[in-house]
């Protein structure tokens, strides 16, 4: 069985919340090829695979990942997952292409999770 075969898109990017999550920087570096690109939607910033993997090994705490869906969509797929270190919370979205079983364009986007706006200041979905 080939790598593109043992590992979709919808696959890598399980892995990737894995590997995340249990802190395993070699296991997401083997996931990503050398010329992947990552970029992050919501802030404009974009960064190759060995950046990316420093960004999430280094950043201060400990944050669970936990992919909640992921859907399905031969070459690209998407991941929805939640980040947490205890205090904030993070809903995430990445988009994701690969080829020959490796990752290679990622773009996520995150956003804070907390409760809705008070009431008078969006139409009441009601």
């Amino acid at each position: 069985m080939t790598r593109t075969t043992e590992r979709s898109t919808a696959r890598l990017l399980t892995l990737l919340a894995e590997s995340v999550d249990a802190e395993d920087w070699p296991a997401l570096r083997a996931l990503l090829a050398d010329h992947a690109v990552v970029r992050y939607e919501h802030t404009g910033e974009q960064m190759d695979a060995t950046a990316y993997v420093a960004l999430n090994r280094d950043y201060p705490g400990r944050w669970r990942f936990e992919a909640r869906e992921v859907v399905d969509g031969g070459s690209r797929a998407v991941l929805r997952a939640r980040v947490s270190d205890g205090t904030e919370t993070h809903a995430v979205v990445v988009l994701a292409s690969s080829e020959a079983g490796l990752l290679v364009d990622l773009v996520e986007v995150w956003a804070e999770v907390g409760a809705p706006p008070e009431s008078g200041r969006r139409p009441d979905l009601g």
